[in-house]
């Protein structure tokens, strides 16, 4: 048996931000992103609620069918307990669902997929509900352009079921990490090294007159863009490889969504100007652990899913962390799907 995606939906917050408000057009042009779903008083946990029943609804699944939950989420509602268990709870599932939160961010959509590989073909489960949920403008401050214009809020919901078939549908998986620059991307107060109660609230102006607090996303905008046009088309070279496949043969890239600038530049590096690319976030930004399960909708709806057998799906960023792996996509919807 082996793991298949079977359906993807996406839920973002109704209260949009205009980056008109905030920056001006020729940066908003180049990092392509016009506006944001944003938070008002969600969080990470409502968000992949509504996701959860948005799929269930737009694909007529049986929520009761739900063996095992993950939700990928940098800021689940509480410390402790996991935002996975309450989610069991609200969506009305049997107790004997098991339920696990991923603490990952850009990377965490693949990550999360080979976690319920591993699930589903060691035979621990048959059908996975895997979340993400994302609620960074919450850390992010308002006065911080060089970061919020980039990030939206938004949370998506991915059904695998285990299949009988002659092959693997998730394949040529490869992971990255490179914690010596964990300090790139990171809300630095927070955690267990500098608790909330310990630690003052300091606020800090920089010399781009951006500002930010140590409780608030801090992001090396030009550490992170070597660092993706370094690790990732290393990355590209080692799936394809581990797969056996040529760009020729991809249908299809999905990658993390950072912003357009870097994904232009990007797909150029990597050699897939004549691979099918997606790249668009003008309305939604950058939903981190989402927005490939966002770019895989966004695709399904525009070009359908029925030619989508090899498709190369990336995640890169906070961690420093990245993923990768090939994807046929070609069943997604295949029972009573709807749009």
């Amino acid at each position: 048996m082996f793991a298949k995606i079977r359906a993807v939906t996406s839920y973002l917050p109704p209260t949009i931000e205009d980056n008109e408000k905030i920056v001006d057009k020729r940066f908003m042009k180049k990092i392509g992103v016009k506006s944001r779903h944003v938070v008002t008083n969600e969080t990470a946990g409502d968000l992949a609620l509504k996701a959860a029943e948005k799929l269930f609804a737009e694909y007529e699944i049986d929520r009761h069918a739900t063996d095992f939950i993950l939700l990928c989420t940098q800021h689940p509602d509480y410390q402790m307990p996991h935002t996975a268990a309450q989610i069991q709870n609200l969506l009305g599932l049997k107790k004997s669902v098991g339920s696990l939160d991923i603490g990952l961010g850009c990377s965490g959509y693949v990550y999360g997929l080979a976690v319920a590989k591993g699930l589903i073909e060691s035979g621990l489960a048959k059908n996975i509900l895997f979340l993400t949920s994302s609620v960074y403008t919450k850390y992010i401050n308002v006065k911080d352009t060089s970061t919020r214009p980039l990030f939206g809020d938004g949370a998506t919901a991915t059904w695998l079921e285990a299949v009988d078939e002659d092959s693997p549908s998730l394949s040529a998986f490869v992971f990255g990490t490179d914690g010596s620059r964990y300090d790139k991307l990171i809300i630095p107060v927070g955690g267990s090294k500098f608790p909330p109660r310990e630690t003052p609230e300091v606020f800090a102006e920089d010399e781009n007159h951006n500002y930010r607090s140590n409780y608030e996303v801090f992001m090396d905008g030009m550490a992170i863009t070597y660092f993706t046009l370094r690790e990732i088309p290393k990355l590209v070279d080692d799936v394809l490889t581990a797969a056996n496949l040529t760009r020729a043969d991809l249908d299809y890239c999905v990658f993390h969504q950072a912003n357009k600038f870097m994904m232009t530049y990007l797909r150029d590096k990597a050699n897939l100007n004549d691979v099918p690319f997606h790249n668009e976030i003008s309305e939604t930004g950058n939903i981190v652990s989402g927005s490939v399960g966002l770019g895989i909708e966004q695709v399904i709806k525009n070009h359908g899913a029925e030619n989508l057998k090899r498709v190369m799906l990336a995640g890169f960023g906070v961690g420093l962390s990245w993923a990768g792996c090939i994807a046929d996509l070609s069943g997604i919807g295949a029972f009573s799907f709807k749009l």
